[in-house]
């Protein structure tokens, strides 16, 4: 039995730095383009960059069958993964909505730092 608390509670510490790493990805790959837009950088960066974290909410969401975490947190990480796979990737190449590219960081940043408190709350 201890094993098994020992194992949920190591997921739940990865699942927190992962919640972190993704946050600060996100940051990191506004700050890419910006950097893009008002420089004579190239773009290349940020859609390159976007690979290395891109799928973390799928390790996240494992993690947290593993770790025990309530429904809601699982939600919120399907929410992560929905808005920055598929609905990024629309959003480039559908010029209709193209104007929800830049807004949906804002919301991942958010959600990602909802997960985070949420989760810490349950660590205590």
């Amino acid at each position: 039995m201890e094993n098994l608390h020992r194992r949920i509670h190591i997921s739940r510490k990865i699942f927190l730095i992962l919640a972190w790493i993704y946050v600060a990805c996100i940051v990191v790959q506004t700050f890419i383009a910006g950097m893009a837009f008002f420089t004579s950088s190239t773009w290349k960066y940020h859609t390159t960059f976007v690979i290395w974290f891109q799928f973390t909410p799928i390790i996240m969401l494992i993690l947290s069958f593993i770790g025990q975490l309530p429904k809601k947190i699982r939600w919120q990480v399907v929410g992560l993964f929905l808005l920055i796979v598929p609905l990024q990737y629309i959003s480039i190449n559908i010029p209709a909505i193209a104007a929800i590219h830049p807004v949906i960081p804002l919301v991942l940043f958010w959600l990602g730092l909802v997960i985070i408190k949420q989760t810490r709350m349950i660590i205590k």
